[in-house]
């Protein structure tokens, strides 16, 4: 496949990265922290794998398909753990989450 092929998902996956970048840095600054400790933990892990699946995706690796379907999966358990807190930007890094798990699942081929 080529990069346009991959677009659509590299974008998702930048975009997810993002939020959850977004999502962890707010919830640090909520009064429980603690509470949120699962929340940011997630949000690390998301954004990691999702700025590596885009690498993946961008270098046209052969390993990309099954990182993706990878993605996807902590992508969705991020999203639903963010969608549990009824904070403005853990429910907008749900939504990109969600997004970024359908994206990487159909690129994977795995929708």
């Amino acid at each position: 496949m080529s990069y346009d092929d991959f677009k659509a998902c590299i974008d998702a996956c930048n975009a997810c990265a993002a939020a959850c970048d977004r999502c962890a840095t707010a919830c640090l600054q909520e009064n429980d922290v603690k509470m949120m400790a699962r929340c940011i933990a997630l949000d690390m892990d998301c954004a990691q794998i999702c700025r590596t699946a885009a690498a993946f995706m961008a270098r046209g690796s052969d390993f990309a398909r099954q990182l993706c379907r990878l993605c996807a999966d902590v992508c969705t358990t991020c999203g639903d753990e963010c969608g549990k807190h009824p904070m403005d930007h853990c429910q907008a890094c749900a939504q990109a989450c969600r997004a970024c798990a359908d994206e990487c699942r159909r690129m994977a081929g795995a929708a």
